[in-house]
């Protein structure tokens, strides 16, 4: 099961489509990817992806097909020796983190990841739902928000 369903997608892809084309550029994807402190080039992304933009269905595809690929880089939930990738992988997420830790008290709450999704015009607060279906499937302990290590999990599952 996707941590984020199809109407997520939908409206995160709504949001970067600025023109509303029904195309996402590489440019407007990547703008999202370093937002949340993963850093490619465009370049990088054409070559990965192999075109200049992205249709929904591609950008589902793309979508599973990052995830699919952490978790099989990840060896599953294998325990694996830290190379100098995984530690500049580490230090990313530590910097993306903080982003969403608005408070600065180590956990991110599911108001603080929806306050920051819709600053980035990520979330339209009109949905009427809230982040909490986001962070439900990765909050291990059950307390309503994510330590570094949850939220470790959920971004790995999800998009790097």
């Amino acid at each position: 099961m996707s941590p984020l369903g199809t109407g997520d997608l939908c409206r995160i892809f709504e949001n970067l489509d600025k023109n509303g084309d029904g195309q996402v550029t590489l440019e407007e994807l990547n703008w999202l990817l370093e937002k949340i402190g993963i850093h490619y080039s465009v370049d990088e992304l054409e070559s990965s992806i192999g075109k200049s933009n992205l249709d929904f269905n591609e950008f589902l595809y793309f979508y599973g097909s990052i995830s699919s690929e952490e978790i099989v880089k990840s060896g599953g939930l294998e325990s694996q020796e830290i190379n100098e990738g995984d530690a500049d992988q580490e230090t990313d997420l530590a910097k993306a983190f903080k982003v969403f830790d608005l408070n600065d008290d180590g956990f991110i709450s599911w108001d603080e990841l929806q306050s920051v999704l819709s600053k980035l015009e990520l979330w339209d607060k009109r949905s009427g739902g809230n982040c909490n279906s986001m962070i439900h499937p990765y909050d291990t302990n059950n307390d309503g928000k994510l330590d570094f290590e949850e939220f470790k999990s959920m971004m790995l599952f999800t998009i790097s």
